[in-house]
């Protein structure tokens, strides 16, 4: 008999977990909120409608992809590697993706990556998306809603992507940013090689509440 989707399985343990029928446990899945897991259930990376955004396929059809390519059996840059070549994935979704195909298979714990902990926030503000990318990535326009300026830039690719080195030369940040029309724009935030789980926690508190300062500074 073959092995049972990925994808059903973690409906299952959802439903078994939080007393609900198939149609709840999936919407709550797809939602990727940390906060409403069920026991044996981590939250993915992102939310399914971020993946659609990012990639043009949810979480459930990725699953299937990667079942079928035999992703259960593969180590995790491989996998990564062979989402970029065959998929035409970028590298930071490649990661994201196989993070959470790992993390539904239940052989990484929540946010841990091979090269450590991971963790992301977002927002999404009523502004363009340069407007979000220059208020991110100049400065002086970043230390209004950063005081304790953390970050020096390695990349920038206006207004889509940027990456940083946090002041400890050990972690990294990666911001994505997507268009959602003229004057609406998602920021995502990534903070990456995090030590342990509990720097990870921190680190996510600290996102969400700079990233709602970033908010008021954006659109005032």
């Amino acid at each position: 008999m073959s092995e049972e989707p990925t994808f059903a399985r973690l409906v299952r343990t959802r439903m078994v977990g939080a007393g609900e029928d198939a149609a709840t446990a999936r919407v709550a899945i797809l939602a990727a909120r940390s906060e409403d897991t069920a026991p044996g259930v981590p939250a993915l990376p992102t939310s399914d409608e971020a993946a659609m955004r990012g990639t043009e396929r949810g979480w459930e059809a990725w699953f299937d992809v990667l079942d079928e390519c035999g992703a259960r059996e593969r180590p995790h840059a491989e996998i990564a590697r062979w989402l970029v070549e065959t998929h035409a994935v970028d590298a930071w979704w490649a990661q994201s993706l196989t993070v959470g195909y790992e993390r539904a298979r239940g052989g990484r714990s929540l946010g841990e990556r091979p090269d450590g902990f991971a963790v992301s926030a977002s927002k999404t503000v009523a502004a363009s998306a340069e407007a979000t990318f220059d208020a991110f990535v100049d400065p002086r326009a970043r230390s209004e809603w950063l005081p304790d300026d953390e970050l020096r830039e390695r990349t920038a690719s206006r207004p889509k992507s940027a990456r940083f080195d946090w002041s400890d030369g050990a972690t990294r940040v990666h911001i994505h940013i997507t268009a959602k029309g003229d004057a609406k724009a998602s920021l995502s935030v990534n903070h990456e090689r995090l030590r342990d789980g509990d720097e990870a926690e921190r680190m996510k508190a600290y996102w969400r509440e700079r990233l709602a300062a970033f908010k008021s500074f954006v659109e005032r």
